[in-house]
């Protein structure tokens, strides 16, 4: 009889503890977060500078709002390397890990992500997508097509074109080389052929698909042209010592599109901060993760301005001096190239 009330307890207490481990750990995310706690995937698609600091911003703009990798968050993150098809297989299981929010960084992670969540509860938001209607996640109005907002990267392209026409006053034909797949690239080389009349400027073009087209399509490009103008292609920007080494055997300036091309070698660039635009962009994902705002009724934001980076280093590389009076309006001004 003793042994039997010994097993009857011990049961009763095995059954207790199960509920109690059981009971833990039961919040709307995965990865062990607590039930009061979030959890994000962030779906980056390249591994480059600028993407780099919309990453850190966006964690920057949550902490701001409460929202704190290690106390409340949990990030799950990934990185497609410029391979379109991963960026379906990472959105794929953040929606099998049932995320409260999925960041994008960049178009094709977007337009993957939010593919993906059509179906569920999860909103997306994006940044670095330079233009957001045209990749078919806003209307008109700025609102979501569907559970999706985030933040645009438009280029200030008829800023650019002053700055080139400043720097060089006799260039006539501006070279750029974009990826046909990619819809921010598309819709910006409409944006300079527009605007390149104005200044005086003809646009060149050359279209790749992979990282492996930008030697050839450089060293062709850079010998037709007065310069090289890069976008924030993220495949090209993976590639840009490659479009430097190309310019600079013709002795032709790069100009870049935003800071991280000037320090690692184009000689200016009239670009956005990356790191700011993906701090406004957490701000928002926290407002939406907290319930106080829907992401679908959220339009999307845009880089607020454009500042002046120079790179001296990358100027004397190719003999090319640069007005004093123009430097002392630069946003910053670097003396040497540094590579990622």
């Amino acid at each position: 009889m003793k042994k039997k009330k010994f097993l009857a307890a011990a049961l009763a207490a095995l059954t207790a503890l199960a509920a109690l481990t059981g009971c833990g750990g039961s919040g709307s995310g995965t990865s062990g977060s607590d039930s009061d706690g979030y959890v994000v995937g962030i779906s980056q698609f390249a591994e480059h500078g600028s993407l780099d600091n919309c990453r850190e911003g966006f964690l920057a703009g949550l902490e701001e709002e409460g929202i704190v990798e290690g106390e409340n968050l949990t990030v799950e993150y990934d990185n497609a390397q410029s391979d379109t098809s991963t960026t379906a297989t990472i959105a794929s299981s953040l929606i099998s890990q049932k995320v409260d929010l999925i960041a994008a960084i960049a178009t094709p992670s977007a337009a993957a992500a939010y593919n993906a969540a059509r179906n569920t509860d999860i909103p997306v938001v994006y940044t670095a997508i330079n233009d957001p209607v045209a990749a078919g996640l806003a209307k008109e109005d700025g609102t979501g097509t569907g559970n999706v907002t985030g933040s645009s990267d438009v280029l200030p392209v008829e800023e650019q074109l002053k700055m080139i026409r400043r720097i060089l006053p006799d260039a006539e034909k501006i070279g750029i080389i974009y990826t046909t797949s990619e819809a921010n690239s598309v819709s910006t080389i409409e944006t300079y052929k527009e605007l390149a009349g104005e200044y005086g400027f003809e646009i060149v073009e050359t279209g790749i698909n992979t990282i492996s087209d930008v030697d050839l399509a450089a060293s062709n490009l850079a010998q037709q042209v007065d310069c090289l103008c890069n976008l924030t292609d993220n495949t090209v920007v993976q590639a840009l010592q490659t479009v430097l080494e190309r310019a600079n055997a013709q002795n032709i300036p790069v100009f870049g599109s935003e800071i991280e091309q000037v320090k690692n070698g184009c000689v200016a660039s009239m670009g956005i901060d990356y790191y700011e635009l993906g701090r406004q962009t957490g701000i928002m994902a926290a407002k939406i993760l907290k319930g106080e705002a829907s992401a679908q009724e959220t339009p999307f934001i845009t880089a607020e301005s454009a500042q002046l980076y120079v790179n001296t280093a990358a100027a004397d590389k190719i003999g090319l001096t640069l007005d004093e009076s123009y430097l002392s309006g630069a946003a910053e001004v670097f003396d040497e190239i540094t590579t990622d």
